[in-house]
């Protein structure tokens, strides 16, 4: 019986009624309100995230728009609260420097002005303070290697996170000579 159809309960197909009967176009305002409270249900989202979301579900941009400024106003939306919480649970909890933070809010779609402000909440000392933190953590983990190997280790470890070079190189440097390894400035990467 391939090719028979299965008629609905009043035997029409399609139905004279309904929503079914009607082949519309779908409200984009609808569409774009559910995409954003799909996202943020999950996790607070840049404006700027929540666009283009919505722009790979074909939204209209003045439709996002609108959608986007109507979740700003009540709150939904705060990309200077977003950044100031990237900012804390980054630095503190992954230990990144201010310059990974940074190029992570741009790719999330922070205007500069906004992640700059934000940025403004991790000082130098703290992040002096994290990034020493991190450092002995990495000396631990590779204690009984050789000092210019434990020194590379630390380094590229660092580099990911974004420390400034002479920074790790000064902090290395003083590590080790507080567990009185025998250092050579020669061991270690030039600053």
């Amino acid at each position: 019986m391939a090719g028979r159809r299965h008629r609905g309960a009043g035997g029409q197909e399609p139905p004279a009624s309904g929503s079914a009967s009607e082949d519309a176009e779908p409200d984009h305002e609808q569409v774009a309100r559910a995409i954003a409270l799909r996202l943020l249900t999950h996790s607070a989202r840049s404006r700027a995230q929540l666009a283009e979301a919505m722009a790979a579900k074909d939204v209209p941009a003045e439709v996002a728009e609108a959608v986007l400024d109507r979740f700003t106003e009540v709150g939904l939306i705060d990309d200077e609260e977003y950044a100031r919480m990237l900012v804390r649970t980054r630095h503190a909890e992954r230990g990144l420097s201010r310059r990974a933070i940074g190029v992570e809010l741009r790719r999330r779609g922070i205007d500069d002005e906004v992640a700059a402000s934000a940025l403004d909440e991790v000082d130098d000392e703290q992040e002096a303070q994290a990034a020493r933190a991190l450092v002995r953590r990495r000396l631990a983990s590779t204690r009984g290697l050789d000092p210019q190997v434990r020194a590379r280790r630390t380094f590229a470890a660092l580099g990911r996170k974004g420390y400034p070079p002479g920074l790790v190189s000064r902090l290395v440097r003083e590590e080790l000579a507080a567990e009185g390894a025998d250092v050579e400035d020669d061991d270690l990467p030039a600053d």
